[in-house]
């Protein structure tokens, strides 16, 4: 037994060979934490590890202390800037006070913020230049100062550019019915615009009886809810109320608008201006050009003087220098003045003594440094490659010149174009036009004469054909025939019947195109392909290439273009983001405008709001602008391609005659000829260039000088090179139909238009597309062949392309729109004239 023991022991267990299935061990699913893998290097550093970033190699603590560091400096950020507002080291809170119904005051509402009990200190009367319900208000109790202006809705442009500076707007609504029907037109003009931090207000709650103020209160917030969801409702009927508004506009939250938060901009509170002496050639006198002196708090950015200023209305302008006079609203009632700027250019505020200090110039502008303005590039017109003629070039051009034919060409045709033109005598197409319109001018008057007759047979089939209740009726007709034509009289005297007309013109074109896009009819009295010679037609408007440098036009060579636009907008705006020299926000400066004319301080003395901008760099410079806008609900009146509206462009007020295409994108985009209702419209007009982010208003002039609001919407971009095409589609109607193949007719009228338009793809409404075969006679007739059969009702279209650009017709200034008033008292004229 220890024998076989021992045997047992010696034994070896079998070894797997070379051919053994080795399986996968189970995951399951546990990893090695980063713990694990330190403590397995032992601190050893992988080669690879060494060359990533540091962001990469923070641990878990490391990255939630950063991001709460990141997110304490976003806050106190955010918090100074809040605090800033209103107090010892920022500009005062600019309050702006609308009414928003023709029923209420905005004066009762400025009145009682004015009041002692309110817990203000009023400093400054008529504060704003030009505007006499201005005052400044501070507050000890809450250290803070404001400036209130009572801003009229009776002119549009001046509402729209307070709105643009002010910090915080408090609508005055009616106790009942909220807002009418103007001021509702005015909240969708400032919500299209950017609409600042806002409160809204309304009188005469506590004199209605206690039972029906919570049912008034709210019907009220049911109505404004609509616009303003989050709003609270303040009543203001006392001194105290007066107090809650004062606290609520100091403490909300400011709603940042991008087009003011990255330019510095200034309301200006007092205004001077100094002609020009003679010796500097500019004329001086009233209405010449001279220094205009603007005294304001800075906004937004840092100013500084070698930039170039906007005048809203007015135009561009460059400074000369900077002054620091007094601050004429200081915290303990006595002068602020800025001392010498420090290190870094920071100035400190100081409080002077009651002499007023004097002015000190903070800055100066640089000739060499200061930017320009220059608008439009240098236009060299022999900026081109030409060869010198030869004699016998000279002498064929001379002949050419004294044996010059005159021919009809079509419009808008040079010169040299028309050298081009071949003038063919087709007598036999020429006697068969001149047959078709007489035969088409002979059944008009058929037409005419048969509705005149059915006209005569209706008269003459009316009731009443017994004698005296003919006579009974012509007098009763005579009675009420005089009572109506006084009142047609009246009410045609309030009638344009020029722009009645032209909008009869303008409904009927806008109804074709509905019907047929862009169906335009062939002429007979010319050549297809001399009327269409500058379209050209496309296998595939998606894929088919169109050259954007092909065949420019002259105003091309006027304007600027990017490289890159977006690259350059992230720069510059990068750029001014990080500007830390100038003038800082909050201080009360003097800018020196230089050449500006008279007519902006007249402005100022008819009691307009005066704004200024400081521009970006290249915002001077014009190129081609696209606008994304919809169509707004309120405006039926078709609007045509190429007619001339007012924009309200971020800071900039302008005239201009842009083109509609369509948003998409692709490489082309389809002209629109009329602005659609249902859908968003790229408007492209020739306009100094801008920086997004911007909010677009477009108005319509009327003849009698009424602006209604069209479109709304915001800057897209500036690319010159984007193709805007036209379309035009001939139609043809199908003849005989075949198989495959029809005869079609109607879309020209000769053999030579048939051959020169065969290469272009025909389509037809029904979906079959084919393309012309050969033609068929003498008379427009032409053989096409399609993949599939037609229907007897179909109709064979060929769609036609060219470039469009819009028209150079900019011009910075804006009429000023007829007053609310005005208005108000036309519609009630009309009114009593129809009744």
């Amino acid at each position: 037994m220890v024998e076989m023991a021992a045997n047992v022991e010696k034994q070896q267990g079998h070894r797997p060979g070379v051919y053994k299935q080795k399986n996968k061990g189970h995951k399951h699913g546990k990893h090695r934490t980063k713990g694990e893998i330190e403590r397995e290097n032992k601190g050893r550093v992988s080669v690879t590890a060494l060359t990533k970033k540091q962001r990469k190699e923070q641990k878990r603590m490391d990255r939630r202390h950063k991001a709460n560091q990141l997110r304490r400096n976003k806050k106190d950020m955010v918090l100074t800037e809040k605090r800033r507002l209103g107090s010892r080291d920022g500009p005062p809170h600019l309050v702006a006070v609308v009414a928003l119904h023709a029923g209420v005051d905005a004066s009762a509402v400025t009145k009682l913020l004015r009041g002692e009990d309110a817990g203000g200190v009023i400093h400054q009367e008529q504060c704003i230049s030009g505007i006499s319900d201005s005052f400044g208000l501070i507050l000890p109790r809450f250290k803070q100062r404001f400036i209130f202006l009572s801003q009229s809705t009776a002119e549009m442009h001046s509402l729209l550019d307070v709105a643009k500076v002010a910090d915080s707007l408090v609508f005055v609504l009616d106790s009942t019915e909220g807002w009418d029907s103007y001021g509702d037109y005015c909240l969708s003009c400032l919500f299209a615009q950017g609409l600042p931090s806002h409160a809204l207000v309304c009188q005469g709650v506590s004199d209605l009886p206690v039972k029906k103020r919570v049912e008034s209160r709210r019907a009220l917030s049911k109505i404004t809810e609509i616009r303003f969801p989050d709003a609270r409702l303040f009543p203001l009927d006392s001194e105290q109320d007066a107090t809650l508004l004062l606290r609520h506009l100091g403490t909300q939250r400011q709603r940042k608008l991008g087009f003011r938060s990255r330019r510095s901009h200034l309301l200006a509170q007092h205004a001077t201006f100094t002609p020009n002496s003679p010796a500097e050639g500019t004329g001086g006198g009233p209405t010449g050009l001279g220094t205009l002196c603007v005294s304001g708090y800075v906004r937004g950015r840092p100013l500084l003087v070698d930039r170039l200023v906007h005048i809203s209305g007015h135009g561009d302008f460059q400074l000369s220098q900077i002054d620091a006079p007094s601050d004429p609203l200081p915290f303990s009632l006595t002068t602020a003045r800025p001392a010498k700027p420090g290190k870094g250019g920071e100035v400190d505020m100081l409080d002077g003594g009651e002499d007023e200090a004097p002015v000190r110039v903070l800055m100066k502008a640089d000739p060499a440094s200061r930017e320009n303005l220059q608008t439009e590039a240098e236009v060299d017109p022999m900026d081109g490659e030409q060869t010198w003629p030869t004699e016998t070039e000279l002498l064929e051009a001379e002949e050419a010149r004294k044996n010059k034919r005159v021919m009809k060409v079509p419009k808008g045709t040079s010169d040299y174009q028309a050298t081009w033109i071949v003038d063919e005598d087709d007598e036999g197409n020429g006697e068969t036009d001149e047959e078709s319109s007489d035969d088409d001018d002979d059944n008009d008057d058929m037409l005419d004469e048969a509705m005149d007759g059915d006209d005569e047979e209706n008269n003459s089939q009316e009731p009443g054909s017994d004698c005296a209740s003919e006579e009974d009726e012509e007098e009763e007709e005579e009675v009420c025939s005089t009572e109506r034509a006084g009142a047609d009289q009246r009410y045609d005297a309030h009638m344009d019947e020029a722009a009645e007309e032209e909008g009869l013109k303008r409904y009927r074109e806008a109804r074709a195109n509905e019907m047929f896009p862009d169906e335009v009819d062939t002429p007979l009295d010319m050549s297809a392909r001399i009327r269409f010679q500058r379209y050209r037609g496309l296998k595939s408007f998606r894929s088919s290439p169109w050259d954007p440098m092909e065949n420019l036009p002259l105003n091309y060579s006027r304007i600027f273009q990017f490289q890159n636009f977006e690259r350059t907008r992230h720069r510059i705006l990068a750029e001014a983001a990080a500007e830390e020299e100038g003038a800082m926000v909050g201080w009360y400066v003097t800018l020196h405008i230089v050449d500006v004319p008279f007519s902006v301080m007249e402005s100022v003395q008819s009691g307009r709001p005066l704004m200024l901008v400081s521009l970006l760099p290249h915002e001077q410079k014009m190129s081609v602008m696209h606008l994304l806008v919809r169509r707004h609900p309120s405006n039926t009146e078709p609007i045509k391609s190429k007619e001339e509206l007012v924009f309200h462009c971020g800071f900039r007020r302008f005239r201009a005659s842009p083109i509609f295409s369509q948003h998409t994108s692709a490489d082309k985009h389809k002209m629109e000829r009329f602005l659609r209702p249902d859908a968003p419209i790229v408007v492209s007009v020739y306009a100094p260039i801008t920086f997004s982010p911007a909010g677009v208003l477009l108005f319509k002039q009327r003849n009698d000088g009424i602006q209604d609001l069209v479109a709304t919407g915001s800057l897209l971009s500036c690319d010159p090179q984007r193709v805007v095409l036209k379309r035009i589609v001939l139609s043809g109607h199908p003849f005989k139909i075949n198989r495959r193949s029809a005869v079609v007719r109607y879309m020209f009228f000769n053999r030579d238009d048939i051959m020169w338009f065969k290469p272009v793809e025909l389509r037809t409404k029904w979906g079959r597309r084919g393309h012309i075969k050969e033609a068929l006679g003498t008379h427009g007739h032409m053989k096409c062949v399609f993949d599939n059969q037609l229907r007897s009702q179909d109709t064979v279209l060929m769609n036609l392309y060219k470039r469009v650009y819009p028209r150079w017709t900019y011009d910075p200034y804006v009429p000023l729109s007829l007053p609310w008033v005005k208005r108000e008292s036309t519609v009630e004229m009309d009114d009593l004239d129809m009744e």
